[in-house]
């Protein structure tokens, strides 16, 4: 990292503090044909493109989304406009990156600068018509709509004769492996597909320990900080009802993010939009939607968001008021990539890297549910290791690899 990094405190205060996560390289963008740099020189340009067509956007938002088109391609990071409502700040978080080529700036900055950026363009934030209309959200309810979450509604049906145990395992693993749905991932590089390895396509299994925590008829909170929309939320929401209908958790709080982020990540819409989404479809589906709703309405069920999900900060610069919120918590769940990035470190680290090591810092106990789509990972064993390498593929990034990771 740098020598200098941001930090938030609380809505919207900004101080300076020391660099974290000191003894691996920052992931940078600029190596031609590696993943960060993809991101940056062929995903960011073809989602302007498919934002721009998603909508009738008038003269001045397609200007600005050329404008950002040309500065990610052949400029320099420039900071946002005087009238944003948070330039104060990305001031501090961008001071040492503006001017820069993108490619050189850190690539959890770099990404998430250009998400608010691209909501600027579209005027997101602003007091005309547009404001606070979502730019992803075509792609989001195209995918509600699928036939594949219609597939995957069904299946609950025959899982409901499950046992509570095989339940418990399935619905865990549908929300890890709904990950895979990240739309994001999806609208650059295709569906991956699971296949054929030299390993398991799961890379780290602490499952028993996330148990071991929320055994049934206990009083615990969980907090679970969503990472994807439609076809990943729903799986999160199934699994969210079988913990509170089953006794693993008395409350739990689903954390989403304040704004448009990442094309595909959750916000309260998207719960929203999930939910009916259940509670129209036939069968056990149905009835999950239904209990949910309750849940919501008793507060068993709460949704809850706060303006560092959108920050470009490791989570070990979370605010107090979060640190506060999370240690309250029996268990928190962080799902998907860019939470796992946030959580270790976006940072190559050596894959042994102890995953203990890498959050002790984290309030309370924290797992981790992840589909691998980028570079970063810790806490494999040495031999898992050489047997990925062995097999050729790229498996830190095609989605075809997963992992539960857990740290009491």
């Amino acid at each position: 990292m740098t020598e200098k990094t941001s930090r938030t405190s609380g809505e919207g205060a900004v101080t300076s503090g020391p660099a974290v996560g000191a003894g691996a390289p920052v992931i940078l963008s600029n190596e031609p044909g590696s993943f960060a740099w993809g991101v940056l020189a062929k995903r960011h340009p073809a989602l302007i493109q498919q934002v721009r067509d998603a909508f009738p956007y008038g003269r001045r938002q397609h200007e600005a989304l050329d404008a950002l088109l040309d500065e990610i391609t052949n400029g320099v990071i420039e900071p946002p406009a005087p009238a944003e409502h948070d330039r104060e700040r990305w001031a501090v978080w961008g001071q040492e990156h503006f001017g820069s080529s993108w490619y050189d700036a850190p690539f959890l900055w770099a990404e998430s600068y250009f998400y608010r950026r691209l909501l600027s363009a579209v005027r997101y934030f602003g007091t005309g018509p547009w404001r606070g209309v979502d730019p992803f959200a075509p792609f989001k309810q195209a995918e509600l709509r699928s036939d594949a979450v219609e597939e995957e509604l069904r299946a609950l049906d025959t899982l409901a004769s499950a046992s509570n145990e095989e339940r418990a395992t399935a619905l865990l693993h549908a929300s890890l492996w709904g990950n895979r749905a990240d739309l994001g991932f999806s609208m650059s590089a295709g569906e991956p597909e699971l296949r054929d390895a030299a390993t398991s396509p799961l890379v780290a299994d602490d499952s028993a320990a996330l148990w071991q925590l929320l055994p049934a008829g206990t009083s615990a909170t969980v907090a679970l900080v969503a990472d994807n929309a439609g076809r990943e939320l729903i799986p999160d929401l199934v699994l969210i009802d079988h913990l509170l209908e089953h006794g693993h958790a008395e409350q739990v709080v689903l954390h989403v993010k304040p704004y448009p982020y990442y094309v595909s990540d959750a916000m309260t819409a998207d719960v929203v939009d999930c939910l009916r989404r259940l509670n129209q479809a036939p069968g056990e589906a149905s009835r999950i939607g239904g209990r949910l709703w309750k849940a919501m309405a008793v507060g068993t069920l709460e949704v809850r968001t706060h303006p560092f999900f959108c920050a470009p900060l490791p989570y070990e610069q979370m605010p107090e008021d979060l640190r506060v919120e999370f240690a309250s918590a029996t268990l928190t769940i962080l799902k998907g990539d860019l939470n796992y990035r946030r959580l270790v470190g976006d940072q190559l680290w050596h894959p042994t890297t102890p995953f203990a090591e890498r959050t002790g810092y984290f309030p309370g106990a924290v797992a981790a549910l992840r589909t691998l789509k980028s570079d970063v990972i810790v806490g494999l064993e040495q031999e898992t290791v050489d047997a990925l390498e062995l097999a050729g593929d790229a498996w830190r990034t095609s989605g075809t690899h997963a992992l539960i990771q857990v740290r009491l």
